[in-house]
């Protein structure tokens, strides 16, 4: 039989033949805690009963499963001998009935990746915890299944659990007799259901909501977090932002939610942001902060929050029907997680965060080879896992965001109201959105569908301006180009807005047009006879999914004034497109370096000034030409340390700056200065060293052999905690030695002994941009390890090692060819790996063309 990567052609084919009615599952955890038996596997019971229907008796088809081993198989009351039917992923299921049932007895692996069931054990207290984590495909490692998003069924789940421990799934939970049972569930997908299991610190409060009608609506609240975190837990910010975002999103899909109670779980060595459950919430516990975090941080988590809730109705009520209609959920999600933000909650500029960073991550995206369109091609799940990506993400809330401005908000609501009460509980594919969007706003959608969610690539729009004699426009145009590489034009609705600098040097807007761009060339006749501007900016409101560019005087006008610019969802676009002018070589490094220097300083918005910490440090170590390297890094750790002594005591900002300067910090003096901030000996005024604080400090000094082995373990012993651990780890992998280059490599590409969290700080600490030439024996071991890694790990864990130790850091044409040599010779590599090769490949050719710019500006 097929392995384990379930084709689209094999989901339609079952989905064709069979029906399901609905699941019990009886988990047994009473093994999670104890000591292990036999080769020191520890594994769980699971017992599965399903019931399902089959469209024509007499047929064949298959249940997943994947697990170390099957006690016992009956189909139909008839005993199936295990060593026939179960191959180690599916289980085959011949002569069926027209009514079914099938039950499965195994023995199902803990995880240590984060995939299936995840077991943790806290190094601070010796706790264990226990949570699942599905999506696209993994529930089939904690149960037998149909694992495909479009057989929905009821479950319901019993689990036994350790006295004292408490379980949580998607419905509410009772203990009797030793166990726990949940409530059946509504029809949901496999991979969205789940099990919360340990001594979790659990607190709770009610939603309610009063109808017109006169009915009353009571959702009961909970939120959960390790014992050790407790102390850290603000519930109550969890709880505000959970209210506001039911209050908005039943003020504006009209259809209560759907799934009785709403728990939110956040839970250690998570793998993703969060996780949809309806019903149970996971989250990864980094958003419990344990020191002083900027409001970008809180806003982040409120957006993930809100991101997640949409999911109740956007993906879980209405699932898509394969992964090609991923975006269905995902991109709905992102662009209704930042509309809910901004509608609902005290983050009222969650516009300017989405144009600052979330588009950054579409607009690299959507320049890979691997660039796909938003309604992509998903062959089989290893397509998907990777398909969970700036395209499906950001830049399909892009392209909504424009929607909504081509087809307006309550035409677009109310499209998705009637599209929420016509598959409730079903699955769906791009025309059923599509046909409830012309019903309600009269508009053929055939050709923007088209133009937005088939093609892929992104558009660059440049103004044109022509004065006349008198100095006013004569003539303002928008320029319209693609890439060769995807030439499609789109239709773009637009606002240009003209700036010009006041007479106390604030460079405001004084007109404004909105226009629909189409074609190479748009005239944009409303703004002829306006007064000269000094900056013309094409995507103004941030309307349209575009990269912007300016013509020369806006440019000039950017590089001297940029920071006069008082608008702050403008001076974010104008940021952003200037990062986009330096990846793609049309902006020297050191010219985007020197703006950060002399301008981010001013710079209000928190979230956006650490998009240009990030930004910088990529254009130094990646961008700049190598020789101009040292100067540049000087320059940056001398700046951050100056913003950092005059940034407003206790500010969010003076925290920013602090760990920038950690970051950039190389020189003897700035090293000294960490050292003092940790000792003591040194004081800024208002800023507190926190546990995380002297972790971030602690980095640079271990990467540079000013922090050793011994120092790192003494602040272990301070704070000893699973955070801790993971940040000592990390700090020991950044040491320069290259005894511990090589002791890191095999603890992650030799082994599989660490978890997913230790494999990622490992990785994390691993590359160093300080360390080229002691990492630089890693480029050839590299491209020997990587498919024999794939193989044989998990697909997360493939995905960590593939990305996180590609030899970028090797920035020359050597690497270049040994990639494409690795690509000539591996044409039948799985498709997934070759594709994060090619990205990393691009990623690194587009470094090269950046450094040869960059040296023409020495």
């Amino acid at each position: 039989m097929p392995g384990e990567n379930l084709t689209r052609d094999e989901a339609r084919e079952r989905a064709a033949l069979l029906s399901v009615d609905g699941y019990e599952v009886s988990l047994d955890l009473r093994s999670a805690i104890g000591d292990t038996v036999g080769d020191g596997s520890r594994t769980f019971r699971s017992v599965t009963t399903l019931r399902f229907r089959c469209a024509e008796p007499g047929a064949s088809s298959f249940a997943d499963l994947i697990a170390p081993s099957v006690t016992a198989v009956s189909l139909n009351g008839r005993d199936l001998d295990p060593g026939e039917v179960f191959d180690g992923t599916r289980i085959l299921l011949e002569d069926l009935a027209a009514d079914n049932e099938l039950v499965v007895d195994a023995r199902c692996a803990y995880s240590r990746t984060g995939e299936g069931l995840h077991r943790f054990v806290d190094p601070e207290d010796g706790e264990v915890y226990l949570y699942t984590q599905y999506e696209p495909a993994d529930s089939r490692r904690v149960f037998a299944c149909f694992e495909q998003p479009d057989l929905k069924a009821p479950f319901r789940f019993e689990v036994r659990a350790p006295e004292g421990w408490t379980v949580w799934s998607n419905g509410t939970g009772e203990l009797a007799d030793g166990v726990w049972r949940f409530a059946e569930t509504k029809p949901i997908s496999t991979y969205i259901t789940c099990v919360v299991a340990g001594p979790y610190h659990y607190v709770t409060d009610t939603y309610e909501r009063d109808f017109e009608d006169g009915t009353r609506l009571r959702i009961p609240l909970g939120a959960m977090c390790r014992k050790a975190l407790a102390p850290h837990f603000d519930a109550d910010d969890v709880f505000l932002v959970t209210k506001q975002g039911l209050d908005f999103f039943h003020d504006h899909v009209d259809y209560p939610y759907p799934f009785g109670k709403y728990d939110q779980a956040f839970v250690p060595e998570y793998n993703l942001g969060a996780m949809e459950n309806p019903g149970l919430v996971t989250f990864r516990e980094e958003f419990i902060f344990r020191g002083k975090v900027t409001q970008a941080s809180y806003e982040g988590r409120a957006n993930v929050i809100l991101h997640e809730m949409a999911h109740m109705w956007f993906g879980d009520l209405v699932t898509m029907e394969w992964w090609d209609d991923l975006w269905l959920k995902e991109s709905f999600a992102d662009f209704m997680g930042a509309f809910s933000l901004v509608g609902a909650t005290r983050f009222t500029d969650g516009w300017i965060t989405f144009a600052n960073r979330r588009k950054a991550w579409a607009y690299r995206a959507d320049q890979l080879p691997s660039t796909h369109p938003i309604t992509a091609d998903i062959r089989d799940l290893q397509d998907a896992k990777l398909n969970f990506d700036g395209i499906t993400y950001a830049k399909g809330a892009s392209v909504l965001k424009q929607l909504v401005a081509y087809v307006g908000q309550d035409a677009f609501l109310e499209g998705a109201r009637r599209y929420f009460k016509r598959h409730a509980y079903g699955n769906t594919r791009l025309g059923d959105l599509l046909s409830v969007l012309e019903e309600t706003s009269g508009r053929d959608m055939t050709a923007w569908s088209r133009a937005w969610l088939q093609t892929a690539g992104v558009n660059s729009l440049t103004p044109q301006v022509l004065l006349a004699a008198d100095g006013r426009i004569d003539e303002l145009a928008v320029a319209q180009e693609a890439a060769e590489s995807h030439p499609e034009l789109r239709p773009h609705r637009v606002a240009v807005g003209l700036y010009r600098r006041t007479d106390t040097g604030a460079l405001e807007r004084y007109a404004r047009a909105e226009a629909d761009v189409e074609g190479a060339r748009t005239v944009v006749a409303e703004l002829a006879g306006a007064e000269a501007p000094e900056l013309v900016l094409v995507n103004d409101d941030d309307l349209t999914y575009c990269k912007i560019r300016f013509d020369e005087t806006s440019l000039a006008t950017l590089k001297e004034h940029l920071g006069a610019l008082t608008d702050p969802l403008a001076r974010a676009l104008c940021w952003s497109a200037l990062w986009n002018l330096t990846r793609d070589a049309l902006l020297p490094a050191r010219h985007f370096v020197d703006l950060v220097l002399r301008f981010a300083g001013r710079e209000s918005d928190i979230g956006v000034l650490q998009m240009l910490h990030a930004w910088a440090e990529s254009a130094l170590e990646h961008y700049a030409a190598p020789a101009w390297r040292e100067t540049g890094g000087a320059l940056l750790a001398e700046g951050a340390r100056r913003e950092l002594e005059e940034a407003e005591p206790g500010s969010e900002q003076q925290l920013a700056w602090a760990r920038f300067f950690a970051r950039t910090a190389s020189a003897p003096g700035d090293l000294q200065l960490l050292q003092d901030l940790l000792s003591g000996t040194a004081v800024v005024e208002g800023l507190d060293v926190d546990q995380e604080l002297r972790w971030a400090f602690l980095e640079p000094l271990a990467a540079h052999g000013a922090a050793d082995e011994k120092a790192l373990a003494e602040e272990l012993a301070r704070d000893d905690t699973a955070s801790g651990k993971r940040h000592q780890v990390r700090c020991l992998a950044a040491r320069p030695s290259a005894e511990v280059k090589a002791r890191c490599w095999a603890q992650v590409v030799e082994s599989d002994a660490l978890s997913n969290a230790l494999v990622e700080a490992t990785i994390s600490g691993f590359v160093q941009a300080s360390q080229r030439e002691l990492l630089a024996p890693y480029a050839e071991k590299y491209f020997a390890a990587i498919e024999r890694v794939w193989t044989e790990r998990s697909i997360q864990i493939g995905m960590d090692v593939v990305r996180g130790l590609f030899p970028a850091l090797q920035d020359s044409q050597a690497t270049l060819d040994a990639t494409d040599t690795w690509l000539a010779a591996h044409e039948d590599a799985a498709p997934a790996l070759r594709r994060l090769v090619l990205e990393a490949r691009d990623d690194l050719a587009r470094a090269l063309r950046g450094q040869a710019y960059d040296a023409t500006a020495g």
